[in-house]
């Protein structure tokens, strides 16, 4: 989720740039949803999953049209094999030293180094670097579907899990944090977290799938996030609350504009290894540093 919303500006500026463009999108079925409506794509291809089948299929999809580049903005092997089956005339990716996986950058014909540090500055450096002269920082995104009940009044809305579970906040942290609020505390989940979310004492389970957490992101007051999809999504929505960060760096993944106040530890040490257990520096960060956070977040929204 997190690699669609931090590549929408980009998308922006390349329509922006060339309006008589016609874009295509090849994207995990599960994220489409992100992009309904978004008046910079022309055509979706939804790639369901990554066997050689699946990869096949896509292919055959992207080379019905010609394009005349492709962009890689995700920088794995696997996004690089769908830009190289489109067959386009030229195709754009970072240097092998800002992929995430070193041999993607093997498939491009065209290798760009970004000075920037956050993601999306440097998807949007990508896009210039393919001819995109105008920058547009627009997070176009669907209104999403109520899928449970919230609250009818204000609440503060949670995503407590995360792909690593090295950037969790502590499950029992955020049940003490549902006693100090002045609101009802919604944790919001997929159905395979709803187990984990019912351990959270105090707080109002909300299990959706990506329409009703769109849903219910717009409705919160405010959010908690953890380095995940959701707390992007609420940075993207302009959101106020509080995004915690542990291992990962707040300044290259963190939270894209200031709706967000970011918490991170200052004994925390970046890395990317994606551990399962719960990184001692996210337990540094207690319930009343958020709770005083989320103040002084909403305070500086107003």
């Amino acid at each position: 989720m997190g690699d669609i919303i931090h590549a929408l500006p980009a998308v922006a500026s390349l329509k922006e740039s060339f309006p008589q463009s016609h874009i295509t999108w090849s994207v995990s079925a599960r994220w489409t949803g992100l992009l309904v409506g978004n008046p910079s794509i022309d055509r979706v291809i939804s790639l369901e999953g990554v066997a050689p089948r699946a990869l096949l299929r896509a292919a055959r999809e992207l080379q019905r049209e010609k394009f005349d580049f492709a962009i890689d903005f995700q920088g794995l092997i696997k996004s690089a094999l769908i830009a190289s089956a489109a067959k386009p005339g030229r195709i754009y990716g970072f240097d092998r030293s800002q992929t995430r996986e070193k041999a993607a950058a093997l498939f491009y014909s065209h290798c760009t180094v970004s000075e920037s540090r956050h993601v999306v500055d440097r998807n949007l450096d990508l896009a210039r670097a393919a001819g995109a002269e105008r920058r547009v920082i627009a997070f176009p995104l669907p209104q999403g579907e109520p899928e449970q009940r919230l609250p009818e009044g204000e609440f503060v809305l949670a995503c407590p899990l995360a792909g690593w579970g090295s950037k969790q906040w502590p499950l029992e942290s955020y049940g003490e944090l549902a006693k100090r609020l002045g609101a009802p505390l919604v944790v919001n989940g997929p159905p395979s977290g709803a187990e984990a979310l019912a351990r959270i004492e105090g707080a109002i389970r909300h299990i959706t799938g990506l329409p009703g957490l769109i849903y219910a992101t717009r409705r919160a007051a405010a959010v908690v996030g953890v380095d995940s999809g959701p707390m992007q999504l609420a940075a993207a929505l302009g959101k106020p609350g509080v995004a915690i960060f542990g291992p990962t760096d707040p300044e290259r993944n963190g939270p894209y504009g200031r709706s967000l106040h970011v918490l991170r530890s200052p004994r925390a040490a970046t890395s990317y290894k994606r551990r399962a257990e719960i990184d001692a520096s996210m337990r540094d960060i207690t319930p009343d540093d958020v709770l005083a956070a989320l103040g002084a977040a909403s305070v500086h929204s107003v």
